[in-house]
C-alpha cells in the first residue's frame, strides 16, 4: 500500500519536474480546492495503475510517477470541464487508461528515435481529442452549470502582475486562482530555489515581451496560458540542462521564442473552442533539448535527480571526482618515465593528431641520456620494455624498420615500427617507434593489459628514442586521434586515478595490491557492527549490511541511508551517499576513494558533495548560488597513507571549514575504525558476519 501511495504522490510532483512525496502531497491537497476535479485526477491515475497491473507491468516500472502524470493531467482536465457523474466516471476511467497506453507508446518512440522525453505530449493530444468530442456528448454535464467552491477574493488587493503570475502558476493544475498559485509557489520555493527562480523569470520575461507586442500590460498579464513560459523556463533552464548561467540564458531565449507560438496556438484552437494547453511548452522545450543533444552540448543532463539542485550537485561532483576520459589506458611501461609531449604538444601533436603522448626516461639532472648522447645506447629508454596499455586484439604490426641514428628522422615512415590494438570498447590504440625487430606479438593476437609488446626504439619520425601512444578512431596507421586518459599512476607520490598528466611530469604506474583488494572486497550480505564512541565513551552502535541494488551496484545499508561503492581501474570508490545516516557520512568523508596500492607516504585528493558537509540554509544557499558559478561549491579532501592508517584533511574556504579524518582498515575485511572530531566508529574482529 505504501509503495502505491508513493507512486501516486510522485505523479503529482512530476508535473513540476520534482520527485518528492511531500511536494506531491502538497499538490494533491491543492487540487481539492475543486473537489470535483481532484477526484477526477485521482480516478485517472488509479485507472492507469490498475490497468498496468492487469497487463502484468512490474511495480518498479511505475513507482517514479513518470508514466502516470499524463493520465493525471487528462483526469484533471475532464474534471475541470465536467461534473462527476456515473457516466463521467466511466469516461475518466477509460480515458485515463488510453492516455497511459499512449504515454508508454510515445515514450518508447521518442526515446528510441529522438532520445527525448515525452513531457506532456500525450496529455495535449488526448485532452484535445476529449474536448473536441465532448461537444457531441450531451449527457456529460459541464461544471460551469453547477456551483463551484467560493474562495476569498484577493485579486483586487494585489497588483495585476502578481495576480497574473499566481493564476498562471495555478493553471498548471487547472486551478487558475490566486490561492492555488500561492500554494504552488510556496511548494516550489521549499522544494527548489532554482525552479522557483526559473518560474518567476520565465513568466515575467514572456509576459513582458507579450505586453510590448500587444501594447497592454494588463491584457498580457491576464492571460493564464502564460504558464507555458513557466514550464519552458524550468525545463530548459534547470531540468534537462545543468543549471548554470548559460542554461538560464538559453531558457530566456526559449521563452521568448515561445511567445509567437503561444498566440498562434490560441488563435488556431479558439476556432474549435478548446485551449492550447501545454502545446507551446512541449514544442519549444523538446526542440531546444533535441538540438542541444544533437550537438552533444556538455550541459545536457545525463542523470536527472529529484531536484535541479541535486542534479547540479551530482554533475559537479562527478566532474571533479571522475576526471579524465571513458577511453582509459594504463601506462605502457613500468618504472618512472617523463611526459615528453602531451595533448596539443608544440612539436608534432597538432591538428588531427593532437591527442597523443610521448614518453622518455630522464636522470636526476633532467637528461634523457648518459655520456655524450650521440648513440642510441646512451638513451635511458632505448630498448626498455613496452607493455600493452589495453586489452584487445592486435590488428596491425610493423617491426622491420631500422632505428634512426641520433638526430635523424625517417620522413617516409613517420610512425616507425608500431602496433595497433583494437579495444573492445570501440576505439584503437597505436603505440609507435619500437626498436627494430623487437615486437613480440603478431597480428591477430589477443593481449591483456601489461602484456609485453616489444622494446622502445627510435624508428620513424623520431630524433631520439621515445615511446608514442595515441587513441584513434580507426585501424588505419596515423588515423585522427581521440581524447583519452591514463589510470592508476603517481606523480611525486601523488596518486591519480584517471587523469591527463602534464608535460614534464615524472610519472610512474602503480598496480593493485592483492591483499588490499581482498580487504575491500565487501561481499553481499556481509554485516559489520560498530560501536559508536564519543570522546572515547560508548554511546551506541550501528550495523552496516552489504546489499545489492537492482542495477547490480553494491552499497552499505544502515537502515537510515545507503553508501554506494565499487572498484574501477585499480581504485576503490565510495560513489555516492543517499539517505540521512551520520555514520555512513563519516565513512564517506574519511574514505571517498582508495588506491588499491596504498603504500605509506602515498597521497591523493578527492572532492566532497556540498550536501554531505553543509546543512540547512547554508546548503540551500550554496547549491543555489553555485548554479551561477560552478566553482563556488568546492570542498576538497586530501588523504595520506600513514603507518597508523589513512589520514584526511577536508577544506573549504567558502564554509571556513577544516576538518581532519582518520580511518584504519582491518587486516582481513573492511574498515576497522573511523574517527572525525570527537566521534568514532570502532569494530572488533568478532563483529564481522560474512554473508
Amino acid at each position: 500500500m505504501k509503495r502505491h501511495l508513493i507512486a501516486i504522490l510522485h505523479s503529482y510532483s512530476e508535473i513540476f519536474f520534482l520527485r518528492s512525496i511531500g511536494m506531491g502531497a502538497g499538490f494533491i491537497a491543492l487540487t481539492f480546492l475543486v473537489p470535483n476535479m481532484a477526484f477526477a485526477g485521482l480516478l485517472a491515475i488509479l485507472s492507469a495503475y490498475l490497468f498496468a497491473y492487469f497487463i502484468g507491468m512490474k511495480p518498479d516500472f511505475l513507482k517514479t510517477g513518470f508514466y502516470t502524470y499524463n493520465p493525471l493531467l487528462v483526469g484533471l482536465a475532464i474534471g475541470y470541464l465536467f461534473k462527476l457523474t456515473p457516466l463521467t466516471i466511466f469516461f475518466v476511467v477509460f480515458t485515463g487508461i488510453f492516455t497511459f497506453v499512449v504515454t508508454i507508446m510515445l515514450d518508447s518512440l521518442f526515446w528510441q528515435y529522438l532520445r527525448l522525453p515525452i513531457l506532456s505530449v500525450p496529455f495535449v493530444g488526448i485532452t484535445s481529442i476529449v474536448y473536441l468530442a465532448a461537444s457531441n456528448y450531451t449527457n456529460l454535464f459541464v461544471t460551469a452549470l453547477y456551483p463551484h467552491p467560493v474562495l476569498p477574493v484577493v485579486e483586487a488587493q494585489l497588483p495585476f502582475w502578481v495576480t497574473g503570475f499566481l493564476k498562471s502558476l495555478g493553471a498548471v493544475f487547472f486551478l487558475p486562482n490566486v490561492w492555488a498559485g500561492l500554494g504552488i509557489a510556496v511548494i516550489l520555493l521549499v522544494a527548489s530555489r532554482i525552479l522557483f527562480m526559473l518560474a518567476v523569470v520565465g513568466y515575467y520575461s514572456g509576459s513582458l515581451l507579450i505586453a510590448l507586442l500587444v501594447g497592454s500590460p494588463a491584457q498580457a498579464f491576464a492571460d493564464i496560458n502564460h504558464f507555458n513560459f513557466i514550464l519552458i523556463a524550468m525545463a530548459v533552464g534547470g531540468v534537462f540542462l545543468i543549471p548554470s548561467l548559460k542554461s538560464y540564458v538559453l531558457a530566456l531565449i526559449a521563452v521568448c521564442s515561445a511567445t509567437v507560438l503561444l498566440d498562434a496556438a490560441k488563435t488556431f484552437w479558439s476556432d474549435y473552442g478548446i485551449p492550447g494547453f501545454t502545446l507551446p511548452f512541449n514544442v519549444v522545450s523538446l526542440s531546444f533539448v533535441y538540438v542541444l543533444g544533437l550537438i552533444a552540448h556538455p550541459l545536457v543532463v545525463k542523470y536527472i535527480k529529484q531536484t535541479p539542485e541535486e542534479t547540479l550537485d551530482y554533475y559537479l561532483l562527478n566532474l571533479r571526482r571522475f576526471r579524465g576520459s571513458e577511453r582509459t589506458l594504463s601506462l605502457p611501461f613500468s618504472g618512472t618515465w617523463q611526459v615528453w609531449q602531451g595533448f596539443d604538444g608544440s612539436w608534432t601533436h597538432q591538428g588531427s593528431w593532437r591527442y597523443a603522448y610521448d614518453f622518455i626516461i630522464v636522470d636526476d639532472k633532467g637528461n634523457s641520456y648518459q655520456h655524450e648522447g650521440t648513440v642510441l645506447t646512451d638513451y635511458y629508454c632505448f630498448r626498455k620494455p613496452v607493455l600493452s596499455p589495453v586489452r584487445g586484439r592486435v590488428v596491425r604490426v610493423i617491426s622491420h624498420l631500422p632505428d634512426n641514428p641520433i638526430g635523424e628522422v625517417d620522413k617516409s615512415e613517420n610512425w616507425g615500427n608500431l602496433i595497433i590494438i583494437e579495444d573492445p570498447r570501440g576505439f584503437y590504440v597505436e603505440i609507435s617507434h619500437f626498436a627494430h625487430d623487437s615486437i613480440r606479438v603478431n597480428k591477430g593476437d589477443w593481449v591483456e593489459r601489461g602484456t609485453l609488446l616489444g622494446l622502445c626504439g627510435n624508428s620513424g619520425y623520431s630524433p631520439q628514442p621515445h615511446l608514442h601512444v595515441q587513441v584513434q578512431a580507426t585501424s588505419e596507421i596515423g588515423s585522427y586521434t581521440l581524447p583519452f586518459s591514463f589510470v592508476s599512476y603517481t606523480i611525486d607520490h601523488q596518486f591519480y586515478a584517471n587523469d591527463v598528466p602534464p608535460e614534464g611530469a615524472q610519472i610512474e604506474p602503480i598496480y593493485p595490491d592483492k591483499h588490499l583488494d581482498a580487504v575491500t572486497a565487501f561481499m553481499l550480505d556481509d554485516r559489520y557492527e560498530y560501536r559508536v564512541l564519543k570522546n572515547g565513551q560508548p554511546v551506541g552502535y550501528v550495523r552496516l549490511t552489504v546489499r545489492m541494488a537492482p542495477d547490480g551496484t553494491f552499497y552499505l545499508d544502515s537502515g537510515k541511508g545507503q553508501l554506494y561503492f565499487g572498484k574501477h581501474e585499480g581504485t576503490f570508490y565510495m560513489y555516492r551517499l543517499e539517505g540521512n545516516c551520520h555514520y555512513l557520512k563519516m565513512i564517506f568523508l574519511a574514505l571517498p576513494r582508495l588506491p588499491l596500492s596504498a603504500k605509506v607516504g602515498l597521497s591523493w585528493q578527492d572532492h566532497i558533495p556540498v550536501g554531505v558537509v553543509a546543512r540547512g540554509i547554508t546548503k540551500m544557499g550554496i547549491r543555489f548560488l553555485s548554479s551561477f558559478y560552478h566553482g563556488l561549491a568546492h570542498i576538497q579532501t586530501t588523504l595520506t597513507v600513514t603507518p597508523a592508517g589513512i589520514e584526511g584533511k577536508i577544506e573549504s574556504k567558502l564554509l571556513n571549514l577544516t576538518q581532519h579524518t582518520y580511518l584504519e582498515l582491518d587486516d582481513y575485511a573492511g574498515i576497522k575504525s573511523v574517527r572525525i572530531g570527537s566521534l568514532e566508529l570502532r569494530r572488533n574482529e568478532d563483529e564481522t558476519i560474512r554473508g
